[in-house]
């Protein structure tokens, strides 16, 4: 057996006995979790974090962020997806039957790689190395990796497309910063002389405001907790 066929193997059992784990209270939590409209007051929250501080020419690091999250949605697409057209478990004939679904819902055709781990981990390395907040990379990470996983708790992806999502939107969360470091002199005044000058002068324009942020993943993660226990007693 190759490598290859012995990884596709690993990454289905692995994915059967993640999946295997399941509850009505989870069901619940995962589908709210996995929406994105549902993280709206975040992004809402990250868009005040920014505009508090650098007021109208805060639009630069909203067009970086738009930006951002169109590389990690088409190339997720357009290029993994459609290059490489690997099943989602939820489409495998092998194994469309044997994971846990919920309300039915099995995505499209292919799930290499993982669109929503390529887009959670972009934001969150983005985001991450323009606050430069210890305490919030943890949450905005955590947030990530609950994120992905939720799509294997749901059966519409394989560890491994998670993985390479996750691989795919560190890369180009990292390299729209780049970018983003190259414009952003041009509309606000940084102190700088070297680009590490340059990176802390940035995360201190924000001060300690991307714990707003932060306190803004926990107070919706507990919400969406509480609301699953509310929906598993009512249905």
């Amino acid at each position: 057996m190759s490598l290859i066929s012995q990884l596709i193997e690993l990454d289905q059992e692995l994915l059967l006995s993640l999946n295997s784990h399941f509850s009505a209270y989870w069901d619940h939590f995962f589908w709210m979790f996995t929406s994105k409209e549902v993280w709206l007051p975040l992004y809402l929250t990250l868009g005040y974090v920014i505009f508090k501080n650098h007021g109208l020419k805060g639009f630069v690091t909203l067009l970086a962020i738009g930006l951002l999250i169109f590389l990690c949605d088409q190339i997720s697409t357009n290029v993994f997806k459609e290059g490489f057209e690997r099943f989602r478990p939820s489409r495998d004939p092998q194994l469309k039957y044997l994971v846990h679904l919920i309300n039915g819902k099995r995505g499209g055709m292919y799930g290499f790689v993982s669109s929503h781990a390529t887009n959670s981990f972009g934001l969150a390395m983005f985001t991450a190395l323009l606050f430069r907040n210890r305490t919030f990379t943890i949450g905005i990470f955590v947030w990530a990796m609950v994120n992905s996983y939720s799509r294997i708790y749901m059966g519409l992806h394989y560890p491994g497309d998670i993985l390479g999502g996750l691989l795919l939107g560190i890369l180009l969360g990292k390299i729209v910063y780049e970018i983003y470091l190259r414009v952003i002199t041009r509309f606000l005044v940084i102190s700088h002389h070297n680009k590490r000058l340059l990176v802390s002068g940035l995360a201190e324009t924000f001060k300690k405001d991307a714990l707003i942020a932060f306190f803004a993943i926990i107070i919706m993660t507990g919400t969406l907790l509480l609301a699953a226990k509310v929906l598993l007693k009512l249905l």
